[in-house]
């Protein structure tokens, strides 16, 4: 037996249909030596893009920064309660790229762990304890390593015991295939709680069909100041998967990952880009129900956690 549905935020559990128009993928803060010299870590900034996305008719942003990158968990039930935008942290973890072997060395050993108490228990901070509401993994270029496999077992693992679902970095937009059948075949988890980033970077509709017949969300995070190249490749890719009857999987993010994409204090296009231009967009090019579907309806869905009765 299972409870009803819901969405679990830094504020705590809230009904799915209480989150409006959602960002399914961005960041507040973030910190990776990856990026260097382009942190995200001035809580004064992220208010101002959240204010700015709340004007603009956000109701929702799903943070992926996972554990290890700077993702001030800590601050992000103040950001919610100032501005009036539900936020979900993530655990998880990234690449190995992204960390020092040494933090790995002590984390990858109790990992299934860590995930479970940030789900359960809660983050700890200077500020108390903020529970997670998703699990962020990464692969890598068209195949999953070691380490993603590891990674990917204790994310799996995580689920089985909370519900949480799963949002997964495809490196540039590849893997999916592979993701799938570790996460869903082999690992046991639902396809319908697997969120799969980054697929308009690799915009092949042949494999987006695929994720979406198996009943996996695909989240396109779009406009994206680091992957700008791909963004004329969105409207297309979502409309192929409309077309074909997968509207009901889409999912769509913003993905602001440097200072200077942020639309207040950067270059942006930001956190307001997504509801007030590229939703507008999506309406006018797709039809109304697509977009609520896109912004509304689907991520109600996949972020939602099944509580035990």
């Amino acid at each position: 037996m299972s409870g009803p549905a819901l969405v679990r935020t830094v504020l705590g559990d809230v009904d799915p249909a209480s989150l409006g128009v959602v960002d399914a993928h961005d960041h507040l803060f973030l910190r990776t030596p990856r990026l260097p010299g382009q942190e995200m870590d001035s809580a004064s900034a992220a208010e101002a893009e959240l204010r700015a996305f709340a004007t603009a008719g956000g109701g929702a942003l799903a943070q992926w920064t996972p554990v290890g990158l700077g993702r001030r968990a800590d601050l992000l039930p103040m950001l919610s309660r100032v501005t009036g935008v539900h936020l979900i942290a993530a655990t998880g973890l990234h690449q190995a790229a992204h960390y020092a072997p040494e933090f790995l060395d002590r984390l990858l050993p109790r990992l299934a762990r860590r995930f479970i108490a940030d789900l359960t228990e809660g983050i700890h901070g200077s500020n108390g304890l903020v529970r997670a509401g998703m699990i962020k993994v990464a692969g890598g270029f068209h195949r999953l390593d070691p380490h993603a496999r590891q990674v990917f077992t204790a994310a799996a693992e995580a689920h089985h015991l909370t519900g949480a679902p799963i949002g997964v970095h495809l490196e540039l937009g590849t893997g999916a295939p592979e993701t799938l059948d570790l996460l869903c075949t082999e690992l046991g988890v639902p396809a319908d709680r697997v969120i799969l980033g980054h697929l308009n970077r690799a915009p092949d509709t042949r494999t987006h069909l695929r994720a979406a017949e198996a009943g996996a969300y695909l989240a396109f995070d779009g406009p994206s100041r680091a992957h700008h190249p791909t963004d004329w490749r969105l409207l297309d890719c979502l409309a192929a998967l409309a077309e074909a009857g997968h509207a009901d999987r889409l999912l769509i993010g913003g993905d602001t990952t440097t200072a200077a994409a942020r639309a207040t204090s950067g270059e942006g296009p930001g956190l307001p880009y997504l509801p007030g231009v590229l939703r507008p967009r999506i309406e006018r090019e797709l039809g109304a129900d697509t977009a609520k579907s896109c912004f509304e309806t689907n991520p109600a869905r996949a972020f939602a956690i099944t509580r035990p009765a």
